[in-house]
């Protein structure tokens, strides 16, 4: 992700800033997104409408060129309208309209223009709740969630048509799908292994006619008999080919690390268990559209910040949990099995990890994976209802007033 070298621009003032931009310009412009830089300061090429250059257009800002623009040599416009002159007014609303902050949370923050783009998801296996498809729908609306995770077992025994008529109850119910679970044992022995990959491209396919575009999984944090090295080009080989066949049906695949070290140093071999080591499998695998399952648990217990969370886009994130910690116990004895619902203790700073995913413009789906016994416990209506004011309780924490 960019980062702007100004101080000005890094650290605040923005309200100066918005005060005193200005863009140089000529008649018959054509102006469209800097494809360099993402989210948090949107550059714009300003150039001749005839050969789409933008040699000499620049946002300044009290007559110094502003921190960011960028070289736009030999980018040519795709896309974009004509303008006879473009105003201060007008550049700062197309920045706005670029889907990220202008100059930093703080413009943001300051103008109250940010909204979630998220979704409160349904995860029905995550908090006891056992149902099928159409009722997990069902509970889904009656609880106030706005998406559901898919259940791939179940949509890949279903015909074309019984996949449009669930494609349909959930636009009914004003849902939207969620993200799925990868269907193929990908972390035992390689008969497993080939065995659910030979089943994935028709789950693929199910996948993609009802709609669904989004699917993730989980990686162990420990091995007894693979070394670091050994099971990080296991993971690597084996992932590539599934995302393979998920590319092929337009889903795109996120990975989860875990964090608590109560699990990862609990092995003969430690694993994967942080932000920057899950960078590392991204690039090993080598293919598009794969990216992270975030968790504010994992963020927490992994003892990383909001600068961790700034450092993605929201490309780089396919799905995300939302889930507190219990109280009376330092981060490294956290147990990855006794969480707590959003919100529930305020031990996991919720408000600063969705703000993070606010300004980043994450829009897909947060679900609650707390692992709790005394939700569990409950029957299907009581632990969604629970789970549903837990969660708006945590959203409330960046919604506008």
């Amino acid at each position: 992700m960019f980062s702007s070298k100004n101080p000005a621009l890094r650290d605040g003032h923005a309200a100066e800033l918005v005060q005193k931009a200005s863009i140089l310009t000529q008649p018959e412009i054509e102006v469209k997104p800097c494809r360099r830089h993402d989210n948090f300061e949107k550059a714009f090429y300003a150039g001749d409408a005839n050969d789409g250059s933008a040699a000499n257009h620049r946002v300044r800002i009290s007559g110094r060129t502003c921190g960011f623009c960028c070289r736009t040599q030999g980018n040519r416009f795709k896309t974009g309208k004509k303008i006879q002159m473009l105003t201060r007014r007008d550049a700062l609303t197309g920045m706005l309209a670029c889907g990220g902050t202008l100059i930093g949370s703080k413009l943001f923050a300051a103008a109250n223009l940010a909204s979630r783009k998220f979704t409160m998801d349904l995860t029905p296996g995550a908090i006891g709740v056992q149902c099928n498809q159409k009722d997990c729908i069902l509970l889904a609306a009656e609880y106030g969630f706005e998406s559901v995770a898919p259940n791939v077992g179940e949509l890949a025994t279903l015909s074309p048509a019984d996949l449009a008529d669930m494609a349909d109850l959930l636009k009914d119910r004003k849902l939207v799908w969620g993200a799925a679970g990868l269907p193929v044992d990908f972390r035992n022995d390689q008969a497993a292994f080939e065995a659910g990959l030979k089943n994935l491209p028709q789950q693929a396919a199910a996948l993609q006619q009802a709609g669904v575009t989004r699917v993730g999984t989980w990686l162990m944090p420990k091995h007894d008999s693979l070394s670091y090295v050994r099971n990080f080009r296991q993971h690597a080989e084996r992932l590539r080919q599934c995302v393979k066949i998920l590319n092929d049906h337009g889903l795109r695949f996120g990975m989860e690390y875990v964090g608590p070290k109560t699990l990862w140093a609990s092995g003969r071999h430690s694993f994967i268990h942080t932000m920057a080591e899950t960078k590392d499998l991204i690039a090993e695998i080598g293919q598009p559209h794969v990216g992270f399952v975030l968790d504010s648990w994992h963020w927490y217990t992994a003892h990383e910040t909001v600068d961790d969370l700034k450092t993605l886009t929201n490309a780089d994130i396919v799905a995300c949990d939302l889930n507190d910690a219990p109280v009376g116990r330092e981060i490294d004895q956290q147990i990855d099995s006794q969480r707590e619902l959003p919100a529930a203790t305020g031990v996991i700073n919720l408000k600063e990890f969705l703000t993070a995913l606010v300004e980043i413009g994450y829009d897909g789906p947060i679900r609650s994976e707390p692992f709790n016994a005394r939700l569990n416990a409950l029957d299907n209506p009581a632990a969604c209802q629970a789970t549903a004011e837990a969660m708006k309780t945590a959203f409330a924490l960046v919604e506008k007033s």
